[in-house]
């Protein structure tokens, strides 16, 4: 219906129904301030209705929708400071001590190496390829004949001679320490090889003619 017709009505309406009342701004209300329908479910707009006045019952396409929020993002999760771990300080390892019997590394009483005594030193050379040394000790000793003075010598030598010989399997000097002890740390127990300079004696003591080797590093 057109806006005249539709004003007569509300007219003809507000004359013959008194108990309708205009509750709500341009929507016709009856006492109790419910909007008042026709037979087809339509609301009753009053003569000044404007689209400004619509409600969501009876205008819903005109109601502007409350602006719905934009999903709050959530919020970054910052990712943990990198803390750096600073390596574990290198370990000193255990001494490693290998003593050659100098019988095998020399003849009796001299102090050059013999070939398969520079072969056992070639293992050991070998050896050391995988440890991360710090020092080397090289210790010479004899057995308890002949003199202090001769025996210390000749301790020395022998040292040496081992001391060389690995150097020139390109193993730094600097890093070797050589000394020589005699006779003064015999690994034989007193008593064990008792009597005169003899073979069976001589054979008895040959754990004290030795060259030790100590290795001292880290892991």
């Amino acid at each position: 219906m057109n806006a005249t017709k539709k004003l007569m009505v509300l007219s003809i309406m507000a004359v013959f129904l008194p108990g309708i009342a205009n509750a709500l701004p341009g929507y016709l209300t009856d006492t109790s301030t419910k909007v008042v329908k026709n037979s087809y479910g339509e609301c009753w707009h009053a003569g000044f209705w404007t689209p400004a006045m619509a409600i969501e019952e009876c205008d819903p396409d005109l109601v502007k929708k409350a602006d719905v929020p934009a999903p709050k993002l959530a919020a970054a999760t910052p990712e943990p400071a990198q803390v750096l771990v600073p390596p574990p300080a290198p370990q000193k390892a255990a001494p490693q001590k290998i003593s050659f019997a100098a019988d095998a590394l020399f003849a009796f009483d001299k102090a050059v190496l013999k070939p398969e005594g520079k072969r056992e030193l070639d293992g050991f050379a070998q050896n050391l390829g995988g440890i991360n040394y710090d020092s080397i000790h090289i210790t010479g000793h004899t057995d308890r004949f002949g003199s202090n003075q001769y025996n210390q010598k000749l301790s020395e030598q022998r040292a040496n001679a081992v001391r060389d010989y690995l150097v020139g399997k390109d193993i730094a000097a600097n890093r070797m320490v050589v000394e020589g002890l005699g006779e003064t740390q015999p690994t034989t127990k007193p008593g064990d090889c008792t009597g005169r300079k003899s073979r069976k004696v001589i054979a008895c003591l040959q754990p004290d003619r030795r060259v030790d080797i100590e290795v001292v590093g880290t892991k």
